[in-house]
């Protein structure tokens, strides 16, 4: 009777391992449970009297979320970021197809050219700003135009995601806006 007992146990046992498997429930936290971020999806802004060049924009992918930055000749500008239905461009009022899910509108105080009129920012390509393949988050970077000492970027992610902009000191006097979008919520 003993060996009964135990013989019907071991494939009980066997079966909730296989289980606890399955699911993926371990001694150690999911990578997006590490990232923590608590950012939120409301719209970001910032003010600043500044009217600095945009010289460059890049992303980069990190383990939590997909990064844009943007590079100014001088103190960063003012910004406004938000999750819209549709980008339209600046000047232009055209709608501005975006890869993804969800919308991020990006509106900088900043020209993309100087005060006699010459680019400070080369376009090889507006509807794609970076190559943004394999990303996790980012699906697509386009330029929207830059009138009036405002230049606009939208772009495309995956779906309506948490994001954080902050500012930073870069080198040679001139700043950087960092917009990252993280993979999940958590």
């Amino acid at each position: 009777m003993f060996k009964s007992r135990v013989a019907g146990r071991i494939p009980a046992a066997l079966a909730t391992l296989a289980l606890v498997a399955g699911l993926g429930i371990t001694g150690t936290a999911p990578a997006s449970a590490a990232c923590g971020t608590t950012w939120g999806s409301l719209p970001k802004a910032s003010n600043s009297i500044t009217n600095a060049p945009i010289t460059n924009v890049r992303t980069g992918r990190h383990d939590c979320f997909d990064r844009m930055v943007i590079d100014f000749r001088g103190k960063a500008p003012s910004y406004s970021i938000k999750y819209v239905s549709t980008v339209y461009g600046i000047g232009s009022g055209n709608q501005i197809p975006l890869r993804g899910n969800a919308d991020l509108r990006l509106i900088m105080d900043a020209p993309a050219y100087d005060e006699w009129g010459r680019a400070t920012y080369h376009i090889a390509n507006q509807n794609e700003l970076s190559n943004v393949a394999g990303y996790l988050t980012f699906r697509q970077l386009a330029w929207g135009g830059s009138h009036e000492a405002q230049t606009l970027i939208g772009l495309g992610v995956r779906a309506r995601l948490p994001f954080r902009a902050f500012v930073l000191d870069g080198p040679g006097g001139g700043s950087r806006l960092i917009i990252d979008v993280a993979h999940y919520w958590t």
